[in-house]
């Protein structure tokens, strides 16, 4: 990957010190910025994997991209008809949920999942409470069964899907496909994080549908962030169908009118408001990790933090990160 000066990125390099200074003060592990498909910004041990947390929502949508148009998977095929159930049985309305509502996370299945936050479980619905594509609930029943549903209809793992999709293609120099399983219990409090590339997590008391977690390094994620401000094309092979992508990044789910944040299809999406003209589409995981798209800027932003060990980068530190690396621009 090419470099490009602070300059030609249309940065203040003076700013730019200043933002390596703040990273390693708050306790990121590694950034980058792309600008123009060139390295504008490096800082930390970018070749470092670790887990990527709700990240990796985003790395199945471009799976599910090529998979939908190479007629493998049907986004109108309902629960029902692809033989979905869970522990606590679903309902024959909850099994009328199809595809492409999971993929809005808009399912009306509000069933116990594996790797479920609180702050998840504060806002659930109860079962019962909406209609499939009634109502935008952001979901990891939606998201892990959509892992499951990817498998089922290819009769491959996930990892091996985007090693052979994506990675290769991309040329992803830390990703070879490697995972694992982990099974947890009620009693188990912490998570042991495999070295691998990624890894299940079961919690079969909750449900039938592991979450599939990825571990990624900073420059390998850019790239697949440059894979979606290219429109899904690479070195003039189309990997993933723009029009995927722009369905993608759609905001189907305005849930922040004031601020124009919306939920696309498995990506957040900041919606052009009167303040903002164009927009951009993004994913963070625990609110610290970042993959933000700004086409308009032709810009890539990866930040990471090492949240498999003990670390303070919080809500403070990630918004102070942000506007940092905008108030630096020229």
């Amino acid at each position: 990957m090419q470099t490009i000066s602070a300059e030609e990125a249309g940065f203040d390099a003076n700013k730019l010190d200043s933002l390596a200074l703040f990273l390693e003060e708050a306790g990121s592990s590694s950034m980058m910025i792309f600008v123009d498909g060139k390295i504008a910004f490096e800082w930390g041990a970018t070749d470092q994997k670790h887990t990527i947390h709700s990240i990796r929502k985003s790395m199945l949508n471009s799976l599910y991209g090529i998979k939908v148009a190479e007629g493998i998977i049907d986004t109108n095929h309902t629960l029902s008809e692809l033989g979905i159930d869970d522990v606590f049985p679903l309902t024959e309305k909850e099994k009328e949920a199809r595809v492409a509502d999971l993929l809005r996370s808009r399912s009306g299945v509000y069933h116990p999942a594996a790797a479920v936050s609180d702050g998840m479980l504060r806002g659930m619905p109860g079962r019962g409470s909406h209609r499939p594509n009634e109502h935008y609930y952001y979901n990891n029943w939606d998201f892990n069964v959509l892992g499951a549903i990817l498998e089922q209809q290819t009769g491959k793992s996930i990892y091996e899907l985007y090693n052979e999709e994506i990675a290769q293609p991309l040329g992803m120099q830390d990703f070879n496909g490697e995972f694992e399983t982990i099974y947890l219990t009620d009693e188990d409090v912490e998570i042991g994080f495999p070295q691998t590339d990624g890894f299940y997590q079961y919690e079969e008391k909750k449900s039938n549908y592991p979450a599939y977690h990825f571990r990624m390094s900073a420059r390998d994620m850019a790239l697949y962030g440059q894979l979606y401000l290219q429109n899904g094309n690479w070195n003039g092979k189309q990997i993933i169908p723009e029009s995927w992508i722009e369905e993608s990044t759609k905001p189907h789910s305005l849930y922040n009118p004031r601020f124009g944040i919306a939920y696309g299809m498995l990506w957040y999406v900041l919606a052009p408001t009167e303040t903002r003209t164009s927009k951009s589409f993004y994913h963070t995981g625990t609110g610290v990790h970042m993959l933000g798209i700004y086409p308009a800027s032709n810009l890539v932003l990866v930040h990471r933090v090492d949240t498999e060990e003990d670390y303070e980068f919080g809500e403070a530190e990630f918004y102070g990160m942000i506007n940092r690396v905008w108030g630096a621009r020229r």
